[in-house]
């Protein structure tokens, strides 16, 4: 697929117009979400999925008790879209178990959690593995089927600022009890979970501190790419440049339709004005989008076992328990280990007046705070 100049020109100008809106990578997230929002279906009052979330804030964390529920893939989506901050892909390649976490006494949801099969490239991980993985289709692999990442662990809000919900949702990421499922479902041997924080450079901590030894941190992200266009403003600028070419921008197959497809129409606009003036303005555009994007907190949990790296890279493959951890890993430790967290949490805001009440989900009517 080829651009001609002022083809090329329309292109660069369109993606400058949409860029310079943003300041900053939360002003570009909120513009997203509320796209999404825009086109979810309106539900009549007391009928949304807000209603099963969890909303009785005078609970004491030690009387809460806590299950995981498939709920599908559809009704989960539609709930998780009304209270995470990012977009939440409907597809996803490769592995993928999702869960809706129910607290049993009142059979309310108070979060949300999906693992997956582990990004390609992860620069703080190539450092800790030695990049074997990389080296062979084999050892490849071997890492695929011992490793897991964390894309989606998002409380209900205001139970994760009431009650640490977060740290809740990402220790059970790491529980013995997830593991087995994973193990199960795809016959994998499971000794690596891997988390990034949704943002990196503009907080100086994360929901996943604190957390040891079920997550650990180990560096941060790179951070070179480019936001994608999404909603409208992607439907615009693809249906431009297919009509423009007469070619298809994207299979409609793929994954990452829209990044993809934001990155090839970059490379058509730079080969089309190379060696001209406008390149360099839009080689300006370019850079400032992806000074949007920011340098993720990389996160691991080794689920208590010791040699969870040799396992990894495939030089050892039976995995050796590590007995000051590994018992802290089952589902009902892990439970008894945030009820003293979040009981301290809890106190202190019922103390001081603080304890949040009103539920904050994504509707259109009002602003929520992405960075919290």
């Amino acid at each position: 697929m080829k651009l001609n100049k002022k083809q090329a020109i329309y292109c660069a100008k369109y993606m400058e117009d949409y860029y310079h809106h943003f300041d900053r990578i939360d002003d570009y997230m909120r513009s997203q979400k509320m796209g999404q929002i825009a086109e979810m279906p309106v539900c009549l009052p007391g009928c949304g999925p807000e209603e099963d979330l969890f909303s009785d804030f005078t609970i004491h964390p030690d009387d809460m008790e806590f299950e995981l529920v498939d709920i599908g893939s559809s009704r989960w989506l539609d709930y998780i879209s009304v209270i995470s901050s990012h977009l939440i892909s409907r597809s996803v390649p490769g592995r993928i178990v999702q869960f809706a976490v129910f607290e049993k006494n009142t059979k309310k949801i108070v979060g949300f959690i999906r693992l997956g099969s582990p990004v390609i490239n992860m620069k703080p991980r190539n450092e800790m593995l030695g990049q074997v993985f990389t080296q062979s289709k084999e050892a490849a692999r071997n890492f695929n089927n011992s490793a897991a990442m964390g894309f989606t662990i998002v409380p209900a809000q205001p139970f994760g600022f009431n009650y640490l919900g977060g740290k809740l949702l990402a220790a059970m990421c790491c529980s013995h009890e997830l593991r087995g499922v994973m193990n199960k479902k795809y016959g994998m041997n499971l000794c690596l979970f891997e988390t990034t924080s949704l943002y990196g450079s503009s907080k100086t901590v994360s929901q996943y501190d604190g957390m040891k030894p079920y997550l650990r941190f180990k560096g941060l992200t790179d951070s070179n790419f480019v936001p994608m266009l999404d909603g409208d403003a992607y439907k615009k600028l693809k249906d431009y440049v297919e009509a423009a070419t007469g070619e298809q921008l994207v299979d409609p197959s793929d994954s990452s339709k829209k990044l993809k497809a934001t990155i090839k129409v970059i490379g058509m606009v730079k080969m089309a004005l190379k060696g001209e003036p406008e390149l360099a303005r839009f080689n300006e555009v370019i850079d400032k989008a992806k000074g949007l994007t920011e340098r993720k907190r990389y996160y691991i949990s080794n689920y208590g076992f010791k040699n969870f790296i040799e396992v990894v890279n495939g030089t050892e493959t039976e995995l050796v328990p590590d007995p000051e951890n590994y018992e802290k890993f089952h589902m009902k430790n892990i439970v008894e280990w945030w009820k003293k967290k979040a009981s301290n949490r809890f106190e202190t805001l019922k103390n001081d007046g603080r304890i949040r009440t009103e539920m904050e989900v994504w509707s259109g009517d009002k602003e929520i705070d992405i960075i919290r």
